[in-house]
């Protein structure tokens, strides 16, 4: 078998995996595979592993396989998900994400399992509802040496790996290339980065397994670039690829003494189920091919007779040693044993005259119309053909399409095609079509945005009203928009108030998938949230008071570092300044207001505040050409960011975010401490003003950066260590005082929280204050020095300083809590407007 020990260590120093700028030996994989296998219980059961394509997870997934474990592969970062998994099925143990970093967790009732069960792989990627496929060890060995067989995989080849593990087609790549002793390049992005066919060439890969859709993105890329001149072999499975794609990539690899295999499979058979060689594509480019080595294939009719004769259209049949087990609804399926030696694959099909198989449809993928029977898939070929990309479903009274494109001429030809009345078609509107991490559409988020709730029930109009005037869609997610940190805090507070408690990781969920989350941990509240509230609270106190609560400020520039970092970075791989820099707009708004309203209490414009250049020490506040030094904060974060775009202008540092995150945090941290024991030490900025600068600063993002980048215990211990040495510098070169080091020490506990600690449990009544004053913080920044400088002077004579100071402290968060609530009800005014509502609830798919 692949994954036993012997079997890994036959392969010694051979390069097993490649990641990033490291690389895993054969005997290195063996090695950490052993130690996981150690850690799993004793006793045989079922392995919960969130497949996330690192060396680490690979050997977890090859240690439970060593000593006899069933494994369950589960998507990557959906938490939700994973509960709902371990509940149905009781796993005795799980790999999977808590929080930051990964974990062993160990569960009790684990469920009885079949001598034979080695994968329990699931039909839907997606939800928690699909059924679960039971694949014996058997099937999947054999799985694996067919497809090694027919590739001729060797030694020598090296696979990039785009597709998610725990998707059938990907696990077998691991699988096929494992057991050839071949290498794998396991990309850390997507096809749609900038950098990933030069990563692909350095990477040294010699063939790329995708979908039909993979095919669809690569194009315009290789237009520009070509690809690798080392990529000898593609192979694409997953869907049908339309005819044209295929002879046209099966010309390209042919020109350049290279193959290009289609395949097709389904993860009852482990994998795959048929191949069409790469020299018999361009004569049969609609063709599945033939079975693979140690299968057969044939047709069933209606009856339930098999038949042989050519053209005639039947359900496709596979018989071969990798047909599953059975399926499993539940743990108490895990012990049953083999119940079927064949397997119905659902698909119609035809056998040509040489003998190559083709899909012609999906018998439950059919809507009857007035007796007339459509085809979705073939009416999806059609207009492929036609040059539309669209997702078809329907019913027995109406298809729907759904498309990047609507117009009356489409429907008029869908109705056509389909030979139904026009009536019995609807468009649709969506662009880019949902797809599912395998690839494939995502037909059941389609059936959800074309029948979404009313507009004023469900997330959406709290997300619309959140990134509005941005067109918001159910299958959007938070991370998908862009979002910030100020639409981060504020939807953390609407979510929180939605669902009475955080849905784990919801901010990578599509809002069509967090409408059905269960309930968060209703009285946690998220520890950078905590800290926001904490570090305006610091801000407000130090500015009224002469209590040493000093570095509020600081903190901030450190959670703006954060939230960069997890937000907004891909935006810097992709190259996509505007959308990098357009959270600014929810910063400069109300800082133009709060500029405007001293302008005419001046009765004359700061310049330099307007430009954004206060903090250069240009002038001072007393000349009115600048605000009060207070306002700092906002020229720096505007200045940092610009700062990013230009160091990631470079293709080569784009390059190099794409491939780490932590790595390039590193590289920025130290560009950070450079900066700060030079600039401001050798050239100060007069009467002390370089402590608001970017030099002074930008350390501080770059550690938030790093923190929200450290994955691992050992990155966060790293980060640690590193803040342990650079702030207490920072504190002597601050001016040695028991200031600097009290603002300074007190950053570093921040920083071990923000790093090892996920969420403080508190009493539900304080997570709700604590939530509100971190929505609120922004507002409060900019406002809060009114409350004593404008409204209260009048107040002084008659009250004691104490009595003023806590009037000032509370006046100052209630002015910023107010404006915050302002601020939201202008959101929900405007997507009650009717023109709002018609554009992004009516037609959440556009």
């Amino acid at each position: 078998m692949f994954h036993s020990y012997e079997a890994l260590q036959a392969f010694g120093d051979r390069a097993a995996l490649l990641a990033g700028d490291s690389v895993t030996s054969y005997s290195e994989l063996a090695a950490v595979s052993a130690r996981f296998a150690c850690r799993f219980p004793l006793r045989r059961g079922l392995i919960a592993i969130e497949m996330a394509p690192t060396p680490t997870t690979i050997a977890a997934y090859l240690g439970a396989l060593r000593v006899g474990h069933a494994v369950m592969p589960m998507p990557e970062g959906q938490t939700d998900l994973a509960l709902s998994l371990e509940a149905r099925f009781r796993p005795a143990a799980s790999w999977r994400r808590v929080g930051n970093r990964f974990r062993l967790l160990y569960h009790d009732r684990p469920s009885e399992l079949h001598p034979d069960l080695a994968l329990l792989m699931m039909t839907s990627g997606s939800t928690g509802q699909g059924r679960g496929v039971r694949l014996s060890r058997d099937a999947v060995s054999a799985n694996a040496s067919s497809i090694a067989e027919y590739l001729a995989i060797g030694v020598e080849d090296r696979a990039a790996l785009v597709l998610p593990l725990h998707y059938s087609y990907g696990l077998s790549v691991l699988h096929s290339h494992l057991a050839s002793g071949a290498g794998l390049w396991l990309n850390e992005g997507t096809i749609l980065e900038p950098t990933f066919l030069p990563r692909l060439a350095e990477s040294g890969a010699t063939s790329l397994a995708g979908v039909p859709h993979h095919f669809r993105l690569l194009e315009a890329a290789i237009a520009e670039r070509g690809l690798p001149a080392g990529l000898t072999c593609l192979t694409v499975a997953g869907g049908a690829m339309p005819a044209a794609d295929v002879q046209r990539w099966t010309q390209r690899m042919s020109e350049r003494r290279g193959r290009f295999v289609v395949m097709y499979g389904q993860t009852e058979a482990t994998a795959r189920i048929s191949y069409l060689p790469h020299e018999m594509a361009a004569g049969a480019p609609d063709a599945i091919g033939r079975a693979i080595p140690g299968g057969r294939l044939s047709l069933r009719d209606d009856t339930g007779a098999t038949f042989a004769e050519p053209g005639r259209e039947g359900e496709l049949i596979y018989r071969g040693p990798n047909v599953m087990m059975g399926y499993a609804s539940d743990a108490a399926d895990l012990g049953r044993g083999s119940e079927t030696d064949e397997l119905a694959t659902g698909d119609l099909a035809v056998c040509g005259a040489d003998g190559l198989y083709r899909i012609t449809g999906r018998r439950s993928r059919m809507s009857k119309i007035a007796g007339l029977r459509v085809g979705h898939d073939a009416l999806e070929q059609a207009l492929a053909a036609s040059g539309d990309d669209a997702a078809v479903w329907g019913d027995d009274e109406r298809i729907w399409v759904a498309t990047g494109r609507p117009s009356e001429a489409l429907q008029t030809r869908v109705a056509r095609l389909a030979g139904v009345g026009a009536r019995h078609v609807v468009l649709v509107r969506c662009n880019p079509l949902p797809r599912r991490p395998n690839g494939k559409i995502d037909y059941p988020a389609l059936k959800a945005l074309a029948s979404p709730p009313p507009p004023d029930k469900g997330l959406l109009p709290i997300f619309a009203r959140t990134f509005a005037p941005q067109a918001v869609r159910r299958s959007d997610s938070f991370q998908s928009l862009g979002g910030d940190s100020l639409q981060h805090v504020e939807l953390s507070l609407a979510l929180d108030q939605h669902f009475g408690g955080l849905p784990e990781g919801w901010e990578r969920r599509p809002i069509a998938e967090l409408e059905g989350a269960s309930t968060g941990p209703a009285s946690r509240v998220p520890m950078p949230l905590l800290a926001r509230a904490l570090a305006i609270l610091a801000v407000v106190v130090a500015h009224q008071t002469l209590w040493p609560v000093y570095g509020g400020a600081a903190a901030m520039v450190i959670l703006l570092g954060m939230s960069v970092a997890e937000h907004r970075s891909r935006f810097l791989v992709e190259g996509e300044t505007s959308r990098f820099l357009s959270p600014l707009g929810r910063v400069l708004i109300p800082y133009a207001v709060v500029l405007l309203g001293y302008a005419v209490a001046w009765q004359q414009i700061p310049w330099a505040s307007v430009a954004l250049i206060g903090n250069f020490a240009v002038t001072k506040p007393e000349t009115h050409l600048m605000l009060p030094y207070l306002y700092w904060f906002v020229e720096a974060y505007v200045q940092m960011c610009l700062l990013l775009v230009v160091v990631f202008r470079l293709p080569g540092m784009r390059r190099w975010l794409a491939r780490s995150l932590f790595g390039t945090g590193l590289f920025l941290l130290a560009i950070g401490v450079l900066l700060r024991v030079t600039l401001p030490e050798l050239w100060p900025l007069p009467a002390g003003r370089s402590q608001f600068s970017v030099p002074w600063n930008f350390y501080l993002f770059a550690l938030g950066w790093c923190i929200a980048a450290a994955r691992s215990y050992s990155q966060r211990l790293v980060i640690l260590v590193a803040a342990a040495l650079i702030l207490p510098l920072a504190a002597w070169l601050g001016g040695n005082w028991y200031g600097s080091w009290s603002k300074y020490l007190s950053l570093l506990g921040l920083a071990g929280v923000l790093l090892f600690v996920e969420a403080v449990p508190m009493p539900r009544v304080i997570v709700r204050g604590v939530m509100r004053l971190a929505h609120a913080a922004f507002p409060i920044y900019l406002l809060h020095r009114l409350a004593p400088e404008v409204l209260m002077p009048f107040m002084e004579p008659y009250l004691s300083p104490v009595v003023f100071d806590a009037v000032a402290i509370l006046g100052g968060i209630a002015l910023g809590v107010l404006a915050a609530g302002a601020l939201s009800w202008l959101s929900r005014t405007l997507i009650s407007l009717p023109a709002y509502r018609k554009v992004s609830l009516l037609n959440p798919a556009g």
